[in-house]
């Protein structure tokens, strides 16, 4: 989640250098709602794989972490496309008050949707192997 946080840090940077984009409460609004979107898709996945792990101890955690993975992926990414799409139409169609909160937003969701399985779970799996040692 840190990685979502400093990504969408980096982005509003860049875009307050090159479009003037201001750090205020709704910065703050989205760096939040960001954080949300990415902790509940990590919940989601990793309560699937606790699941998985309670009923099988005979499979290897890298097949339940992808079997988990695989099974949330379509729901996480209803979600995720359709705030997406909401987005885009408020970046393209909404007024210039809210356009780089939006724009955060949309950065935050994108970054977040791909996190919660590429970079949350092989860090768990990474944790995983080396408390066995």
């Amino acid at each position: 989640m840190i990685h979502d946080f400093l990504i969408v840090i980096g982005f509003y940077s860049l875009l307050s250098h090159f479009a003037g984009a201001e750090v205020d409460l709704l910065f703050v609004t989205a760096l939040l709602t960001t954080m949300s979107f990415s902790v509940h898709d990590t919940i989601v996945i990793f309560d699937k794989i606790r699941e998985y792990r309670r009923t099988d101890d005979q499979t290897s955690f890298t097949i339940i972490a992808n079997k988990s993975i695989t099974e949330t992926m379509v729901r996480s990414l209803n979600n995720s496309l359709t705030i997406i799409l909401m987005l885009t139409a408020l970046v393209l169609l909404g007024g210039a008050t809210i356009r780089f909160f939006v724009s955060a937003l949309l950065i935050g969701t994108i970054i977040g949707t791909y996190s919660s399985p590429f970079v949350a779970v092989p860090f768990l799996e990474f944790l995983e192997k080396n408390k066995r040692k």
